[in-house]
């Protein structure tokens, strides 16, 4: 939240200087730490997803256990729950403070919505009843979609701006680990 009260203040302030200096002031922050860059969080966590999802369909091809396939659906939906919160509570209000696109934004918030809604349908069924892993594999496209968008048009946007990326990182980071403790998991590779 600091990074969108930071990002206000350049709006407002009138003087060029200032507004340079703590411009670059912002980039070395983000230098001295992009180990915890918040694009980067955002990009690790597509990853994980994007594997899981492949894992899914393989053993839905192989009509695998459902037990199995019940357990990676769960564990797919838990890490979306915890990435679109931490999105929505913190990475897309400093986007809409940073950058000029609430349509891209709004965008996105429509889709968690929609992911949303197919999460807890699945997490409400049974891998044995039909369209459950129909199911699963509308989430994968929905989120192949959504992720596309964001790391080709949303991320560049955001880096270009003057939002301090590793201060959201941390911050996300921070509320990434309370979430997952919350939800009874100690960490997730």
């Amino acid at each position: 939240m600091t990074a969108t009260h930071t990002s206000t203040s350049h709006k407002t302030s009138g003087r060029k200087t200032s507004s340079h200096s703590s411009s670059a002031k912002s980039t070395t922050k983000r230098t001295a730490a992009s180990k915890n860059d918040a694009i980067k969080l955002l990009t690790a966590d597509h990853k994980e997803v994007k594997a899981l999802f492949k894992d899914y369909n393989k053993l839905a091809e192989k009509e695998g256990p459902a037990d199995e396939r019940q357990a990676l659906a769960q564990k797919i939906c838990l890490l979306l729950k915890v990435h679109t919160t931490i999105e929505e509570e913190i990475f897309y209000p400093a986007a809409r403070e940073a950058i000029d696109d609430a349509d891209l934004l709004d965008e996105a918030t429509v889709e968690h919505a929609s992911a949303k809604d197919l999460i807890a349908q699945i997490e409400g069924m049974s891998p044995d009843e039909d369209l459950y892993d129909a199911k699963v594999k509308v989430l994968g496209e929905y989120i192949e979609h959504h992720v596309k968008e964001e790391e080709t048009e949303l991320f560049p946007e955001v880096k270009k701006s003057e939002a301090d990326l590793a201060e959201l990182g941390t911050e996300m980071a921070t509320r990434k680990q309370a979430l997952l403790s919350e939800m009874g998991v100690d960490a997730l590779a």
